[in-house]
């Protein structure tokens, strides 16, 4: 008898921990069943062969609005973050509704084949005419039936960089974005920068909306940012519905200020994104040597009970030449860059592009492989988290609200000897 649209049989479901071999089985778009052995079948129906099925990846941090732009209309020679933003002005002054849809949709669709489901975006609101924003919006009605995208509006050249700014904000809530974002390091003063964190606060409160802004994103050991955004969370009892991002000149706080931040951040219980390959690409351009990492205290944040997910932030565009999209690159760096080398600490690696991202996107009963929810989740030929980071191991089977999604053979080679 056939009860069920779809079976993935000989699962070893990826939670908080490894569970022994179930079946999944899936009506419509929700999960109906998790058994050790269902005796139904179903028109589709899936071998995990006893490896790895996960909750799908989820994108925290990414800017669909420049990905795949290397290059256009020049590339980034030194590198820099801040050579990135002059570039990313000149190239958006050309954006069209169609070039931005084209290229955001064409980066979901290869992120989505490699098990990404949710993703929060960024779209730069610093331009008069707001076409990334516009086209990102439209984007995010046009792939809902197989990939859940929140847009943020991004002011990259400062809420007070130009006069007009603020009311692009402002047309931009209105316009239906899902996040507030900020930059309050690029603001041109420390005054200006607290001013913006404060008004950003205000209008994510008055239009009941999430919050996510670009913190710190520097080597300067005096942006002091996160700090402000702690206590404004404090304040304002926002909790988790706030995300900083980047924070990258945590790294470079002296540890006595360090410890008094963390104590704080644990009172806030906000988010924390971080970017490992952008950052350790983009960070300590300036140093001779010892050359800084660039990343914030994730080790530290995790051991801390604060919420850490990562976010690949870049997908070929003014500030990274690189990228796929696959969130096991960030994972992996992370692994790398910040000491995390222990069987937990790579285990908690992945969970950061996993159900830690869904917790900083608050997609809440969404997002999880429990009978009841919807069915998002991923086969990995793989056997475990570690196995997965280790090889980068590819992402056999998408299932999307319980169809499946694509497909994908892993490697094979062939041995012919000497």
């Amino acid at each position: 008898m056939t009860d069920f649209d779809l079976i993935v049989r000989r699962a070893r479901l990826w939670t908080d921990h490894l569970s022994a071999a179930v079946d999944v089985g899936i009506v419509g778009d929700r999960i109906m069943a998790i058994e050790p052995h269902l005796t139904n079948t179903a028109p589709v129906e899936i071998d995990a062969a006893e490896k790895m099925v996960s909750a799908p990846f989820v994108e925290s941090h990414i800017h669909l609005d420049s990905a795949m732009t290397v290059g256009e209309p020049r590339w980034n020679e030194s590198g820099t973050l801040f050579e990135g933003i002059r570039i990313w002005g000149e190239r958006k002054q050309s954006l069209t509704s169609e070039d931005v849809q084209a290229r955001a949709i064409a980066a979901l669709k290869a992120q989505a084949s490699q098990g990404v489901l949710f993703v929060r975006t960024h779209a730069d609101v610093s331009e008069a005419t707001l076409t990334a924003l516009k086209s990102l919006l439209a984007v995010r009605e046009a792939v809902r039936d197989w990939v859940t995208v929140q847009v943020v509006a991004f002011p990259q050249d400062g809420l007070y960089g130009s006069p007009r700014n603020e009311g692009l904000m402002e047309e931009a809530i209105a316009l239906g974005v899902d996040v507030i974002g900020g930059i309050p390091h690029y603001e041109l003063t420390r005054e200006d920068g607290v001013r913006s964190v404060e008004r950003l606060f205000e209008l994510a409160i008055q239009h009941d909306r999430l919050i996510d802004l670009h913190c710190d994103e520097i080597d300067d050991e005096q942006s002091r940012f996160l700090e402000v955004m702690a206590a404004c969370t404090l304040r304002s009892g926002l909790g988790d519905r706030v995300t900083a991002s980047h924070t990258t000149a945590f790294g470079s706080y002296n540890n006595a200020y360090a410890t008094k931040l963390m104590g704080t951040l644990r009172r806030a219980q906000l988010n924390i994104i971080a970017n490992p390959l952008i950052n350790i690409t983009l960070q300590g351009r300036g140093d001779t040597y010892p050359k800084r990492r660039g990343i914030t205290r994730v080790k530290e944040l995790w051991q801390n009970g604060i919420n850490v997910s990562l976010g690949n932030d870049c997908i070929q565009d003014p500030w990274y030449a690189l990228g796929t999209g696959n969130m096991l690159d960030p994972a992996s760096m992370a692994i790398h860059a910040c000491h995390m080398t222990g069987r937990a600490e790579m285990e908690a690696c992945y969970d950061m592009v996993t159900r830690h991202g869904a917790k900083t996107l608050h997609v809440g009963d969404r997002y999880g492989l429990e009978v009841g929810k919807p069915a998002n989740l991923i086969c990995l030929d793989a056997i475990d988290p570690y196995d997965a980071l280790r090889r980068r191991a590819t992402v056999t089977q998408v299932i999307s609200r319980g169809h499946l999604l694509a497909q994908t053979q892993p490697p094979q080679c062939q041995w012919h000897g000497a």
